[in-house]
Parts: structure tokens; sequence; C-alpha cells
């Protein structure tokens, strides 16, 4: 497992990722896996044949697969490496009364 700020991201088997469509790049061009709210940075992945996917179903839902390796950014922690495979990125959440919302920093 890998943790950037509110960002995990959890290896899965191939077979586990549902039907994905490709998660459309932001302006600058990135594959942008959560924007914080407050600084307007993001956690962004890149790398050599990597592809952010969503779940069709459910396009909070967002997959990564890097077929060679990968990397993970965000201008205020350091870079995470990801070596070759398939995964899951999982937001975290905060309650707030009566709901719960994806954490931003």
């Amino acid at each position: 497992m890998y943790r950037q700020g509110d960002v995990l991201i959890i290896p899965v088997p191939e077979e586990s990722v549902p039907v994905c469509a490709p998660v459309p790049r932001d302006r600058r061009g990135r594959m942008v896996l959560a924007r914080g709210e407050a600084t307007g940075h993001a956690h962004v992945v890149a790398g050599p044949g990597l592809r952010l996917l969503a779940d069709i179903d459910d396009p909070e839902r967002m997959f990564i697969e890097a077929l060679a390796h990968g990397r993970v950014s965000h201008e205020e922690h350091g870079p995470i490496p990801l070596p070759a495979g398939h995964y899951r990125v999982v937001r975290q959440r905060e309650y707030i009364p009566g709901a719960f919302r994806p954490v931003a920093d």
C-alpha cells in the first residue's frame, strides 16, 4: 500500500478491476488522483503507458494500470514510485454531521 496525504493506493489483482473508462486529463495534461481545495495542489500520477481509469458504474472509484512503472507526485509531499501493476485509488473521507465527504488538503 502507498499513501500520499489523503490518497491511499492499494495494489489489486488485475481481475478485480471492473470495466473502466480513461479519466480525462486536466488542462495541464495531468492525470489527477485528487485536487486540494485550499491550495489547488494536486496528487498526480504519471509513467510510461500508465492509465488512470474510472469505474463506469461509479466514476468516483478510480484505478491505476501501470504497465512498466509509475510515480505519484504532489507539490507538498515527496514522490512515491509505483511498480508495475494494478491499483485502486481510495480517497480519505471525513464525517460531517449527516454525511461523509472526501478530505481535501
